[in-house]
């Protein structure tokens, strides 16, 4: 299955032979037909694998020290999308013609998704965001920028933040202070603590 991911990620679809599939993974091409009885099979099946392995970090139910805690998941969602970026824009790419990898290749994206606009409407609830947003919308646009950066960076470095290492952290810390989320000190008040107490319980 890795052979597999890796030939897409090269090749596309219609490059992606049995026969490439079976040299990169060092098998005999009908092995790949007995196993997986299709092409098709094979490929879905390694997408399923990838999305399966991903290791991104985990967001909080109750949300405790926001800039760690969304700082470590960015981080995290960034790094996926780099290593799987070839597999992301062949998989665009082929969009119209395959209209079904698509369900593999953003499952990851979607499930990313829902943790983080569960996360953000917490922080909403405990009264921890000052400013009044839609936690779609936030959502959205946090991951817009991630995936922006994971996509584009390799052809225009000049137009994302510098240093690399650090651009994570900095659409996090920006998407905190634009909904009003105090950054730089894990103090709160009387009522947030409260708040975050009922929340737990």
């Amino acid at each position: 299955m890795d052979a597999a991911a890796q030939v897409f990620a090269q090749h596309g679809f219609r490059g992606s032979t049995t026969r490439r599939i079976a040299e990169a993974a060092g098998v005999n091409e009908i092995t790949i037909f007995r196993q997986f009885g299709s092409k098709e099979a094979l490929i879905k099946e390694a997408m399923q694998h990838l999305t399966q392995s991903n290791g991104l970090a985990t967001l909080p139910d109750v949300p405790s020290d926001p800039e760690r805690e969304l700082t470590l998941w960015s981080e995290s969602f960034i790094q996926h999308l780099r290593l799987q970026s070839s597999i992301i824009r062949k998989t665009m790419g082929e969009l119209e013609e395959r209209p079904e990898m698509s369900q593999c290749a953003s499952y990851v994206p979607r499930q990313a998704s829902i943790s983080l606009c569960h996360y953000l409407a917490t922080l909403k609830r405990q009264g921890r965001a000052r400013e009044k947003f839609e936690p779609k919308t936030a959502s959205a646009m946090l991951m817009g920028a991630i995936f922006a950066d994971a996509m584009g960076r390799s052809m225009m470095p000049d137009v994302y933040p510098q240093p690399e290492a650090k651009a994570a952290q900095m659409y996090a810390r920006f998407l905190l202070r634009a909904i009003g989320v105090e950054i730089g000190t894990r103090r709160t008040t009387t009522k947030q603590t409260k708040r975050t107490k009922q929340l737990s319980a």
